[in-house]
């Protein structure tokens, strides 16, 4: 069924009890229950504390974000359109020729449907009233929401957005404006080799019907007159042929033979639970996509190598003025998964220490190795952070702080959408541990978090 005319039936039993509820405890049980194979297939123990409820937590985040399959545009326009003298068929005579109307940095997430994690956008939708009406403006965010929060790419969306304005307010024109960004995760073996890995790929993209449907037509250049300081125009929106592989990381490598056939038939019972079709062409690969990323947590009691530099005996540096010996190493890459709802964070690391000349010097390449080993595993930060703080120890002297920074996707994909948030946590051992000053100084000296 089409977005305008799709049911959402929600029939009553003899009992009183809505087919609807069932249908959606079916589909939460069965998506738990592949999730449950995922884990096992990440050689981890569904019982042990804080995985025992991840599988609820994924269904409801997976259900909350594809819950637009279950919505329509009409039930949202439906009674908000306004009647508005001297609109008629887009000459906008009480308001100025062409009356374009804008809504700007629209946040909204959405799911890649090559690969499964979620991206986010920004969005600007405008349109040209027409028929002596306008529609309230907080419905175009809402109907935008509706088509991002299914499985999509970013030409798609923003084709589906102005499609479906289009039919449901009949208005002159409508244009929309996605600027989306695709987490660049790398992969457990790149990681330790790229220093400087590209952590988003972003993308903008336009679609206009109507009176925009021409990109040459006028209504653009005020749609972009509109926008104002930002750095978009039709220059920089992707023709819609030139981003299929480059916009989803995953899309430009092979699909590899299957490593654990059980862990992909999870994965596409996950797609039927949320009542996608596994033929459908841009679905074909998501599974094994999804679990070859997803294998980069696999719990596989790696033994991490150190060069030797386990072995030195901790020891106190007997400083008078340590304070004047604080060193740091800032900005070290991390990339991990959060064990309660499968969703990854990324961020940088920060550690500090006390140095004198009992201490060798540590390279920056073991230091980012200790974080990505602790990092490729389920993780919750305040745990990440307390490991690689008695990791470093025995190396930088016993005297550590370590600040992580992170941007979790789980903030913007499961109802709570705070978009641009991020998560500072710390952990200290040795002199920093009651010396407030010392770690005053040490936070002097981290970069503005910038991802």
């Amino acid at each position: 069924m089409g977005a305008l005319d799709e049911g959402h039936y929600n029939v009553v039993l003899e009992n009183g009890v809505k087919l609807e509820a069932f249908e959606l405890e079916a589909e939460t049980v069965a998506i738990e229950d592949a999730v449950k194979v995922l884990l096992e297939g990440l050689g981890e123990d569904v019982e042990r504390e804080g995985l025992r409820k991840t599988p609820l937590r994924v269904a409801k985040a997976l259900r909350e974000g594809t819950r637009g399959y279950k919505q329509n545009v009409k039930d949202i326009v439906q009674g908000a359109l306004f009647p508005e003298v001297g609109v008629e068929n887009g000459t906008g005579l009480a308001g100025g020729a062409g009356g374009l109307v804008l809504v700007r940095d629209i946040d909204l997430f959405s799911y890649c449907e090559s690969c499964m994690l979620p991206f986010q956008v920004k969005c600007h939708v405008g349109y040209i009233p027409s028929g002596q009406r306008v529609v309230g403006l907080s419905k175009l965010s809402r109907v935008a929401d509706i088509f991002a929060k299914r499985l999509q790419d970013p030409q798609k969306l923003a084709d589906d957005i102005c499609f479906g304005l289009h039919h449901g307010i009949n208005p002159t024109g409508v244009a929309v404006v996605l600027q989306c960004s695709h987490i660049h995760f790398p992969n457990f073996q790149s990681a330790f080799l790229e220093s400087n890995h590209k952590r988003l790929s972003s993308i903008i993209v336009g679609s206009g019907l109507g009176t925009f449907e021409n990109h040459d037509s006028a209504n653009w250049v005020d749609f972009f007159g509109l926008l104002r300081c930002r750095d978009i125009s039709s220059d920089n929106i992707r023709s819609r042929n030139s981003f299929k592989d480059s916009w989803c990381p995953s899309r430009s490598q092979k699909i590899a033979p299957s490593t654990n056939p059980n862990m992909e038939i999870a994965v596409a019972s996950i797609l039927r639970s949320l009542g996608q079709d596994l033929c459908r062409k841009e679905l074909v690969g998501t599974p094994n996509r999804f679990v070859k990323w997803l294998l980069n947590f696999k719990d596989s009691n790696l033994e991490m190598k150190l060069n030797g530099f386990a072995t030195i005996p901790l020891k106190t540096i007997g400083l008078t003025n340590y304070k004047e010996h604080i060193r740091s190493e800032v900005n070290l890459s991390l990339w991990s998964l959060c064990e309660h709802h499968l969703l990854p964070f990324y961020g940088l690391v920060h550690i500090g220490y006390i140095s004198g000349e009992e201490i060798n010097p540590i390279g920056k390449s073991l230091l980012q190795s200790i974080v990505h080993f602790h990092g490729f595993k389920l993780q919750v930060q305040e745990r990440l952070t307390r490991q690689i703080a008695e990791t470093v120890s025995p190396l930088l002297g016993g005297d550590i702080i370590v600040v992580v920074e992170a941007n979790h996707t789980c903030m913007i994909s499961r109802g709570i959408e705070k978009f641009g948030s991020n998560t500072a946590t710390i952990a200290v051992l040795g002199r920093f541990s009651n010396d407030h000053l010392a770690r005053s100084q040490f936070l002097q000296m981290i970069p503005s978090y910038s991802l």
